[in-house]
């Protein structure tokens, strides 16, 4: 039994994956922290529905207001208003939107070295089952010489 042979020991020696929500947390700026609770607030229903509540409001108060019309139809005070609101609200949705896109690349790679150090640690353990199976083999065949001799 002599020609048994394991592989060493593998060493547990990689860089420790570090959570992403934290990091990029810390690193955020005002304005990033502004311009993804401005994207959070404009792209949810009760947005929406409070908009929608005050354009129906707008333009009924000007379709019957007795004494003075502010914003007589065509509404051109409101769409200047609703224009100025998409000319802001779009740069920084796209910034938003390009945060999330760079923390999506930044979790592929977190990803692609958690598959790695998997990987590695998979062929480790395909080794040391193989050198379990031939220890095994060896055993087995002096179990059999052993049996063959009484």
């Amino acid at each position: 039994m002599s020609g048994l042979h394991f592989p060493k020991p593998y060493p547990h020696d990689h860089v420790q994956i570090k959570d992403l929500n934290e990091i990029i947390a810390e690193k955020r700026t005002f304005g990033q922290k502004a311009s993804d609770g401005i994207a959070e607030i404009m792209g949810s229903w009760k947005f929406l529905i409070i908009q929608s509540v005050l354009l129906v409001f707008w333009i009924a108060l000007n379709i019957v207001a007795y004494i003075k019309h502010w914003d007589p139809y065509p509404f051109i005070l409101l769409n200047l208003f609703l224009s100025l609101q998409a000319a802001y609200t779009a740069p920084v949705i796209m910034m938003s939107q390009n945060r999330k896109a760079e923390r999506d690349r930044l979790e592929a790679h977190n990803d692609f070295l958690i598959n790695q150090k998997a990987e590695e640690e998979i062929r480790v353990i395909m080794e040391h089952l193989s050198a379990q199976d031939n220890a095994l083999e060896e055993i087995h065949k002096v179990l059999n010489d052993l049996k063959a001799k009484n």
